[in-house]
């Protein structure tokens, strides 16, 4: 028969539950169960907090709403990770993700278009509306060089 652990934290410690605490010290998060500690990480290591306490809600070691209380953490980025665990486990928190990328809304003939529309001194907003385009995503193009946008003219002189 199994012999029941009881929860013998040490002082200065925050529990989680009646099961499991955590204390920062020293720059490191150690997560204690019972009275045995179970995991360490960098205080300022985000992944690494995100894939453990997911792995306690998965195991049944700890609840969400119990993570939200003790972390002040949003419960919608819980469940997000919560999610990652699941379908990847804790290789999820740490291997790159391929980034993706929509469509891009300009490209060939827009663009030149755009260009053109703006090399005449037409400013961004009346660009975009011309083109069926948002102005942000010309500014975005700009930003990122793709698109060139004119010099303003100079003011002429002011005479007395």
């Amino acid at each position: 028969m199994p012999q029941l652990q009881l929860p013998m934290f040490p002082v200065g410690v925050t529990e989680i539950n009646t099961r499991v605490a955590v204390e920062a010290k020293d720059g490191r998060v150690c997560y204690i169960h019972g009275h045995l500690p179970v995991f360490q990480h960098d205080e300022k290591d985000v992944w690494s907090f995100r894939m453990f306490t997911s792995q306690m809600i998965v195991n049944g070691t700890a609840k969400p709403k119990e993570i939200v209380q003790t972390f002040r953490v949003p419960m919608g980025t819980v469940k997000r990770y919560m999610k990652v665990y699941r379908d990847y486990g804790a290789k999820g928190f740490y291997e790159p993700k391929p980034r993706h990328s929509s469509a891009s809304v300009l490209n060939g003939e827009v663009l030149e278009r755009a260009q053109e529309l703006l090399d005449e001194g037409q400013n961004v907003p009346e660009v975009g509306k011309q083109l069926n385009v948002l102005a942000n995503t010309l500014h975005k193009a700009i930003r990122a060089g793709r698109l060139r946008q004119p010099q303003k003219k100079a003011n002429a002189p002011r005479l007395k």
